[in-house]
């Protein structure tokens, strides 16, 4: 069965079977059926390439990308080239593999559920606890040295330090690993600083220390002009941007992405469907993990706002990018990203929703209508 067909029919039975399932029966089907849907992507790429109307093309540190919009970490992890030339070929502005790091990490595994997640049909969301599964490194490198890029849609990586390894030997680990994906041919590099899902909190463990000691031993003595960008929570505090904008200034950073997942459950329950809350407390509980879809963009924007507002008044002379994820699902947020100057925007849920609806039009789909808004 093709990608489009099961998605389509998940897409409409998702609410009934939340209905009637357990909730730990329910995490188990997803958890797997996500697993088992992702190969079927890979293998059911789109028959022709789709080319975004030019007045959506974006050009940053020197690279053209085709659209505004581009797949968040996470979806594609390990770097195959059949998921690069889907999404290329699908219209996605850029492709981002990972997140990976130094040691392959098998994931997380709960109550003999493996990589465990599922979604919130009515509201939009989904939790995840993964648990950065991923081949490591020196192989995801390899791969992406031989992928082939597509005109139009610039191919990167994000990268985080090894939860295994502790000091100098985790910065090391991670240093290196950008050197792979240096001389692997990558666009861009993404450094993770806001997973949920390993028991680390990155924005209270040395972060200055982190980001010297890259610049010190990569940003300063990049081979050529390899654009990296800081990822940080979408828990962050507005009132902790401009600190955070200034050391990403201050090491020689190249831009910064503010989304990705979200921990604060308490906050976030408000916004999940009544119907779907004893799933979503449920989840919660006994993985925890990572919160993501419609409930992350009111936060995303103010935190991409605030970024964009500290680039303009204070911003180095070198090129520097914000870009936004969490809660991007329709027209409505990539036109909100383009009003404060959100340079690119990354999805996960709102992919696999409108891929439901849409097939390989995802993107199509909400270019054509973005552009005839111009």
């Amino acid at each position: 069965m093709k990608a489009r067909t099961l998605a389509k029919i998940e897409g409409i039975v998702r609410p009934v079977i939340s209905d009637v399932m357990s909730p730990e029966n329910l995490i188990r089907f997803y958890s797997k059926g996500r697993r088992d849907f992702l190969e079927f992507l890979g293998d059911d790429r789109p028959e022709s390439s789709y080319v975004p109307p030019e007045s959506l093309k974006r050009t940053m540190w020197g690279l053209t990308f085709q659209g505004p919009l581009m797949n968040a970490a996470g979806m594609f992890k390990n770097g195959e080239r059949k998921y690069y030339e889907a999404s290329a070929r699908q219209g996605a502005g850029a492709w981002l593999a990972g997140t990976a790091t130094a040691l392959p990490r098998e994931g997380n595994e709960v109550m003999s559920i493996a990589f465990p997640f599922v979604p919130y049909a009515r509201s939009r969301a989904a939790s995840n606890y993964l648990g950065l599964p991923n081949d490591g490194d020196a192989t995801i490198s390899r791969r992406l040295s031989t992928i082939g890029k597509l005109a139009g849609c610039p191919a990167g990586v994000s990268v985080m330090g090894a939860p295994e390894l502790e000091g100098d030997g985790k910065l090391w680990a991670l240093v290196s690993g950008m050197r792979y994906y240096e001389a692997a041919g990558v666009d861009f590099i993404e450094m993770n600083e806001s997973c949920p899902n390993t028991g680390r909190r990155p924005q209270e463990d040395g972060l200055a220390e982190r980001l010297s000691y890259v610049r010190d031993n990569f940003l300063a003595s990049r081979k050529r002009r390899l654009p990296a960008i800081a990822k940080f929570s979408n828990d962050t505090k507005v009132e902790q941007v401009p600190g955070l904008m200034d050391l990403l200034f201050d090491t020689g950073f190249d831009g910064a992405n503010f989304g990705n997942t979200s921990t604060d459950y308490k906050n976030l329950e408000y916004s999940i469907n009544k119907r779907e809350r004893e799933l979503f407390n449920y989840f919660t509980k006994k993985f925890g993990g990572g919160v993501s879809g419609a409930p992350l963009k009111i936060r995303s924007f103010g935190l991409a706002a605030a970024a964009v507002k500290h680039v303009k008044e204070n911003g180095p002379e070198r090129e520097f990018h914000v870009w936004r994820t969490g809660g991007i699902n329709g027209l409505s947020d990539l036109a909100a990203s383009d009003m404060i100057g959100v340079s690119m925007n990354q999805w996960y849920t709102g992919y696999f929703e409108r891929f439901a609806k849409h097939g390989h039009r995802v993107y199509a789909e909400l270019y054509e209508r973005m552009s005839a808004k111009e």
